[in-house]
């Protein structure tokens, strides 16, 4: 195994962990600013406020988009174990 090698494996973990997380990231970003604006609006200042929408949304993409991240996360690791023979030889 040389350096290209692990530079590559490295890399393409990188960007599947990138690709998998960025719906959750994205879309509690989102709520985040919406509920930001509204408590600038209104002045109301309450911690629970900004943190229960987001762990709402967090969960309802999970709900939406679990199945896709969880098999985009199989196959890397399955196609990661079938290359370690190739790897080691």
């Amino acid at each position: 195994m040389n350096p290209q090698m692990v530079l590559t494996a490295g890399r393409e973990a990188l960007e599947l962990l990138l690709m998998v997380s960025l719906p959750v990231l994205l879309v509690v970003m989102l709520v985040g600013i919406v509920v930001s604006i509204f408590q600038a609006v209104t002045q109301i200042q309450e911690t629970t406020l900004t943190f229960v929408p987001k762990l709402l949304a967090a969960v309802v993409v999970f709900m939406i988009a679990g199945p896709w991240m969880l098999s985009t996360l199989v196959d890397y690791l399955r196609r990661t174990i079938e290359s370690i023979p190739s790897l080691v030889a």
